[in-house]
């Protein structure tokens, strides 16, 4: 078990380190705001779980500090014009009822970055779903004002952007600094990956089926250009980095998390050509927890079917060995 601790708790680290890469290019790109409502959004999240764990009797201690990862997640697919108030209640909602009171840290459900996402979506999506452009560095307490729609509402309704490949891979994009910036997010996935803190499966089963369905049945006319925009829009990469394979959500066997990362990328997908639903892929992701619990029961079941098989033969050996001897009460029956 100490063992287990301790690989959580690098795992822990690492995506630490990649969330805090790309809140670096956040304040890159939107100046000191978008820092302060980090900080905002990673101090209410730990006084949450702090609060809801001592009201459920639970004792809070380092493993729980996923409370900061959780809300540096969402917090990256927030405009950084974002309204400091509703990030925290957001904060507060995806640390307490999506995390807290659904099983907490050891039975994790839901994602609570994309409970949390879309608990803004169904609430303020007015306010989420408009950004101020890339280099438009506002004040700490400016007002929201001159904001404009996404990049990917862009790509949803028209099919095209008017932006080129350096751009859209250096996140020079209006968006969510933190889901557009392709080139850095290339890089965390690598990293984490190589050092295997994300689910392998999940991951290319994201990536790949997301990738498939967009050269098949492209948004634009032009099947590379639906497929390259597709990867980079609507917080694709992004998701299937840290809210699809998440560890602590998808299945556990590499076969079972492909297909359904797979599954996720399909239903996205058919929503965001049906209705052009921005980021389509994060509310498809908490939708489908149905889905990994029966993934997770299921391995549950065969490891204990192979349990009991592998003691069988191991009896069975010993019988034969004369190191068992049978009781006579079996002989007698």
């Amino acid at each position: 078990m100490q063992n287990k601790t301790k690989s959580q708790r690098l795992i822990w680290i690492d995506i630490m380190m990649t969330l805090l890469t790309l809140a670096v290019m956040n304040f890159f790109y939107c100046g000191v705001r978008a820092i302060v409502l980090g900080l905002i959004c990673m101090a209410v999240s730990f006084v949450s779980d702090i609060i809801s764990l001592r009201l459920m009797h639970r004792r809070f201690t380092s493993d729980d500090l996923t409370c900061i990862s959780d809300s540096l997640i969402l917090y990256l697919m927030l405009p950084a014009i974002m309204d400091y108030r509703i990030a925290a209640i957001a904060c507060v909602f995806a640390t307490v009822a999506a995390k807290n009171v659904f099983g907490g840290r050891k039975n994790m459900i839901f994602s609570p970055a994309a409970a949390g996402y879309v608990f803004l979506f169904t609430s303020w999506k007015g306010n989420l779903l408009m950004y101020s452009q890339p280099h438009v560095h506002p004040d700490i307490f400016e007002r929201a004002e001159n904001l404009v729609n996404s990049a990917s509402s862009m790509f949803n309704t028209t099919g095209r952007l008017n932006y080129n490949d350096f751009e859209i891979l250096m996140g020079n994009v209006p968006g969510a600094v933190g889901t557009v910036s392709i080139l850095l997010l290339a890089v965390s996935a690598i990293i984490l990956l190589l050092r295997r803190d994300i689910s392998v499966g999940a991951f290319f089963g994201t990536i790949l089926g997301t990738a498939i369905f967009a050269f098949l049945v492209p948004v634009s006319t032009n099947p590379v250009d639906s497929l390259k925009y597709t990867l980079s829009m609507n917080m694709v990469l992004f998701s299937a980095i840290y809210i699809i394979s998440d560890k602590r959500i998808a299945p556990r066997r590499n076969y079972y998390a492909f297909f359904y990362g797979f599954f996720i990328a399909l239903f996205s997908y058919i929503l965001v050509i049906t209705t052009a639903k921005e980021n389509a892929i994060v509310i498809v992701s908490l939708l489908f927890t149905p889905v990994a619990l029966g993934f997770r029961n299921l391995e549950k079941r065969i490891d204990g079917l192979v349990k009991e098989e592998k003691q069988a033969e191991e009896l069975w050996e010993a019988i034969k060995s004369g190191e068992y001897e049978i009781p006579e009460a079996v002989y007698d029956e």
